[in-house]
């Protein structure tokens, strides 16, 4: 019995020793490149709502509750969640630097605090992602002896997960959003005088129907003793093939009791009130159509849902200012994040 009790605590002091001698912190990293824009990638990962949509540990326990606090994204935003299969966490976005790096710590002010990080490398059309994790166990000699264990399962969960990255984010519209400024805004309801009108959709074509409406409108607004109280505006409301569908407008004022507002041509109404995005597009107005469809791939990536119909606000007249300083805004009214 004497013999077992020494044998056994030289085994332990052995452990010990073997302990103390194992790597303190533990880190693994791997990559994977994405047939897909730097900026819908940052958005997969800058965003813990997404980031819970490609988790490679999302569909292994399906009745976790997960919970989101703080800001919807970037710096704060925060995950918690408990699950029979998953066990219980926290994870908070630390570092954020737009299209290039976002840090993260898991389970942050506990003793089994650890970070996670993403590195993004933007190709052509391409994005070479990193995903790393580092933890330090300290004096913790079993947490050093189940990292070494555990490192090989931890890294192919990564991967897994960045291959769920890679299908989503392939998945969604391929526009590079990351050169147009974008603002989350809340806008007010205005009046309008409009003009349900259409075209086919090339410029040219849409240019021209909107210079016939606006003709109406500003007749319109002349007959009726109305002030035009803004930018002219074009209201999208469908499209269907080649053509597009649309209410040409012009904000006004001194609308009264008797002026006419349901008639058979230029109507009186209101604009969208609520939340926005708003895009600020400098240059030809030939280039609205890729503006919108970097739009697109904006809301996509962030999964922000629409909430009605876009528009545009012709800010410059293009009669007194050349064609590469014309300012447009354009409106896309959104879901509340």
């Amino acid at each position: 019995m004497q013999k077992l009790i020494y044998a056994s605590g030289a085994l332990l002091a052995l452990l010990i020793i073997i302990g103390f001698a194992l790597p303190r912190t533990h880190k693994i990293e791997v990559s994977i490149e994405i047939d897909a824009h730097v900026a819908t990638v940052f958005a997969l990962v800058n965003d813990l709502q997404r980031f819970s949509d490609w988790s490679p540990w999302s569909h292994t326990d399906p009745n976790a509750r997960i919970l989101f606090s703080g800001p919807v994204r970037g710096v704060d935003a925060m995950m918690t969640w408990d699950g029979a299969i998953i066990g219980s966490g926290s994870q908070l976005i630390t570092e954020s630097r737009p299209h290039e790096h976002v840090g993260m710590v898991m389970n942050p002010g506990e003793s089994g605090e650890a970070r996670a990080w993403f590195d993004l490398t933007p190709g052509v059309g391409t994005t070479l992602v990193r995903w790393g994790f580092e933890a330090d166990y300290g004096m913790n000699i079993v947490g050093r002896y189940f990292a070494m264990m555990l490192g090989g399962i931890v890294a192919r969960d990564y991967h897994d997960g960045l291959l769920r990255l890679k299908d989503l984010a392939e998945g969604l519209p391929s526009a590079d959003f990351s050169d147009i400024e974008i603002e989350h805004i809340v806008v007010e309801a205005i009046q309008i005088a409009y003009l349900s009108t259409s075209s086919r959709s090339d410029p040219d074509a849409i240019s021209e129907a909107l210079g016939k409406a606006y003709f109406q409108i500003l007749s319109f607004i002349d007959s009726n003793n109305l002030s035009d109280a803004g930018a002219p505006l074009s209201i999208t409301r469908a499209v269907s093939g080649s053509e597009l569908r649309f209410d040409a407008a012009i904000p006004v004022r001194g609308v009264k009791d008797n002026t006419p507002r349901d008639g058979s041509g230029v109507k009186i109404g209101q604009t969208y009130a609520g939340a926005v995005i708003r895009v600020r597009h400098l240059g030809s107005y030939k280039g609205l159509g890729a503006t919108h469809r970097k739009i697109s791939a904006y809301l996509a990536a962030y999964g922000i849902a629409r909430n009605g119909a876009a528009w545009e606000s012709y800010v410059s007249d293009p009669g007194q200012v050349a064609e590469a300083d014309l300012l447009t805004y354009v409106y896309y009214p959104i879901k509340r994040d």
